[in-house]
């Protein structure tokens, strides 16, 4: 199609197609498109609400783009820096009006008594819809097209575009309800804003307290206590995720394909199903603990209750995210580094030490990082099975939604966790540092990767097969709690709590479904296949710009796409609905707003591996393809994501299966119309009922097994060099 007919084709439908409003029944409900919608105040198009609603304000919004839409539709590409600025000017004060207006007039009228005097009697506004959505994204195009004539990242549309783009949805998304909630820190409801307040909640002892090292008196605090467990998470997931790297693409074990899935297993899993075996497992009445104590007369006691259990199950929650970053990157090693080593009289161990460790730095560094953060996050497991170990999600909780809430108290604990997030970020990059990782340049490489050193072959397959058992140790009594009566007191066999969950009848030859559980599955399903996608193409995308341009304030970028990542789900769903709970953005209790929660709640994973798998891809590909005469596009389409196809399936599998089993970032999220199988699964173990909810859980991990299969032969795998064949020992 034309570009210039494409700009009047979109004019025409922001004034008058797309209604500007946020529609009552839901984003997803377009039951507007019934005829006459522009007719009502609440669906009708932009036009239609400046001329027959008096919404006379939005003439300033739609001002500068009809000027611009028109300009591009009758007359050529931009010729000169002046009239790039032109454009930039236009669509900057668009862009500027879109924001002010909502955020001055909203559901109950002007903000400040002032504006009256200029708008007509009883002037308001519900929240943006469709055509606003869509203005914005247009708006945000023509900046982003004036910054790349005047030769932002080398005149690339497209990444320009994007960058634009990303940095608009991540302020909106994340830092500006992020900062909303922050800001409660300084706020005292006697004294309003105070410094003071701040550095009382936030300077004392239960905090930062280091009495269990001998260091002052009394015990650890909250977040002393949560860091170093968050360094232990990390280091032992990272650890973990590179053995099972190193056995599956590094080794001859027969039992590779098998160890791949196991490895997976956990990410699959609700989290509280986890704690909740393993308490079945080690607990006070656990299955080990009677038999250690029957047969050897040891009395364990309730050991897991605490940094233990929390730091076995953070382990084996976590691990998987370190796998599929680490596998990526182990695999994208190149063999004639490798082969050089070894030319040159090198030991194998040698060789493993001062080569291949040193190429996959970018990996280990990412999934510590990774590790480290949902660790300081995780809220499930705290709840379940932390006891009186003090960790600052659990503690933001408590302030949040507990007997005696104090928004202020939360706020000041996010800080305290955003400290270390930043210093472990911040690390992170210094010990990558800037040294090149490329291993895949384009040349024909037809070696193979040498053969493990024998310990490290040994250790790695040893401790991925003591990890395995003790998986599968834990999903046979998943399983198998699923269909007993009650556990620990009656083991007979039932299948009442599959019955009651997915229970369905056929009336006059309909399928009718009865269980209980139906409802928040089929949800939980629309929701998480829509967001996948979405989160996938913005992780990728976010890590493609941070490998590969340079723009101005990059790492700040790069920290504000990690920082939804590193504050505690519970704080992300609360300030979501504290910011989005009127005009201009009205999300509260809509499916739009938990699809953007796990976009944005789980992006950062995609970009964390997106830049370990590009940090191995020589430049010179791209630079290849643009000499060729392709698009920037068409380069990442043709050469770059085939070469990345690891990272795409670990950002694919990552965003549908947290979208599944996440737990604090939805629990405020939910409502009666977009309840999740997480929140019900939550409400029922509340209520001391765990049949069905182990029964649901159980059905929910079979699931997402199928999906990680799928998503697998979706994504294909991908073939750098010659695989490895002979030399593995």
């Amino acid at each position: 199609m034309n570009v210039r007919l494409q700009h009047l084709i979109l004019l025409l439908v922001v004034l008058f197609i797309m209604p500007w409003y946020e529609f009552t029944d839901g984003f997803f409900n377009f039951s507007w498109l019934s005829l006459g919608y522009f007719v009502a105040e609440e669906s009708a198009p932009l036009y239609f609400q400046m001329v027959g609603h008096e919404k006379v304000w939005l003439y300033l919004v739609s001002g500068p783009y009809v000027l611009l839409a028109l300009a591009n539709a009758f007359t050529r590409k931009l010729r000169s820096d002046y009239e790039a600025n032109i454009h930039l000017g236009l669509a900057a004060l668009g862009l500027l009006a879109l924001m002010m207006q909502g955020m001055l007039i909203n559901d109950f009228g002007p903000v400040f008594l002032a504006l009256n005097a200029f708008l007509p009697i009883d002037a308001y506004q519900i929240g943006m819809g469709y055509g606003a959505l869509l203005l914005s994204v247009i708006y945000i195009y023509y900046v982003a097209s004036a910054f790349a004539h005047k030769g932002m990242m080398k005149g690339d549309l497209f990444s320009t575009y994007a960058l634009f783009l990303i940095v608009f949805l991540v302020s909106v998304f994340v830092i500006f309800p992020v900062l909303n909630i922050l800001s409660r820190a300084f706020l005292d409801s006697d004294t309003g804003y105070s410094i003071t307040v701040f550095s009382e909640r936030i300077f004392n002892s239960n905090i930062w307290g280091l009495g269990c090292i001998g260091i002052g008196s009394g015990y650890c605090g909250v977040a002393t206590a949560t860091a170093f467990l968050a360094v232990m998470t990390g280091l032992s997931t990272t650890t973990l995720g590179l053995c099972f790297a190193l056995v599956i693409t590094r080794t001859d074990f027969k039992w590779r394909g098998r160890l791949k899935a196991l490895s997976l297993l956990p990410i699959i899993t609700p989290p509280f199903v986890v704690g909740m075996a393993l308490i079945m497992l080690l607990g006070r009445s656990g299955i080990v603990t009677k038999f250690i104590e029957s047969t050897f007369g040891i009395e364990l006691g309730g050991w897991i209750y605490g940094f233990w259990g929390l730091w076995i199950a953070q382990t084996l929650a976590y691990t998987p995210i370190a796998f599929m970053v680490l596998i990526g990157v182990v695999q994208g090693v190149g063999p004639s580094y490798e082969e050089a080593s070894t030319t040159l009289n090198a030991t194998p161990l040698r060789t493993f030490r001062f080569v291949t460790l040193p190429l996959i730095r970018p990996g280990l560094a990412n999934a510590f990082l990774l590790g480290f953060v949902e660790s300081m996050a995780d809220l499930g497991n705290a709840l379940l099975i932390g006891g009186d170990f003090p960790v600052l999600s659990a503690q933001i909780f408590y302030a949040v939604a507990g007997a005696s809430s104090s928004t202020g108290k939360a706020a000041a604990l996010v800080v305290s966790l955003l400290v270390f997030t930043i210093t472990a970020f911040l690390i992170q990059r210094y010990w990558v540092g800037r040294k090149t990782y490329a291993t895949v340049t384009g040349k024909g490489d037809g070696g193979s990767n040498q053969s493990l050193p024998k310990w490290v072959k040994n250790v790695s397959v040893s401790v991925a097969l003591f990890w395995s058992v003790f998986t599968v140790s834990i999903y046979v009594l998943i399983l198998m709690s699923g269909f007993v009566e009650t556990w620990g007191s009656d083991y007979s066999l039932t299948f009442k709590h599959y019955i009651t969950a997915f229970d369905f009848n056929i009336v006059n030859s309909h399928l009718i479904a009865t269980g209980v559980a139906w409802d928040s599955l089929i949800t939980t399903l629309w929701l998480a296949l829509l967001a996948m996608p979405l989160t996938t193409a913005m992780g990728l995308a976010t890590g493609y710009l941070l490998t590969r341009q340079n723009f101005a304030f990059k790492s700040a970028f790069e920290f504000s796409t990690m920082l939804s990542f590193a504050i505690p789900g519970i704080v992300i769903g609360f300030s979501y609905v504290v910011a989005f709970n009127q005009a201009p953005i009205d999300l509260t209790y809509t499916g739009i707003i938990i699809v953007v929660c796990f976009m944005f709640r789980n992006m950062p994973v995609g970009v964390r591996s997106s830049i370990a798998a590009l940090k191995q891809l020589d430049p010179g590909l791209d630079e290849a393809s643009f000499t060729l005469g392709a698009s920037n596009l068409r380069s990442i389409r043709t050469v770059i994501l085939p070469l990345i196809k690891p990272a795409v399936f670990s950002a694919l599998v990552y965003s549908f299966i947290r979208s599944i089993t996440s737990v604090s970032a939805v629990i405020f999220l939910v409502s009666a119309d977009y309840n999740l199988a997480s929140a019900y699964i939550i409400g029922l173990v509340e209520n001391n009922q765990f049949g069905v909810p182990i029964a649901y859980s159980t059905t929910l991990i079979a699931i997402m097994g199928i999906a990680i299969f799928g998503l697998n032969q979706l994504v294909g795998k991908r073939t750098l060099f010659k695989p490895l064949t002979n030399g593995a020992s």
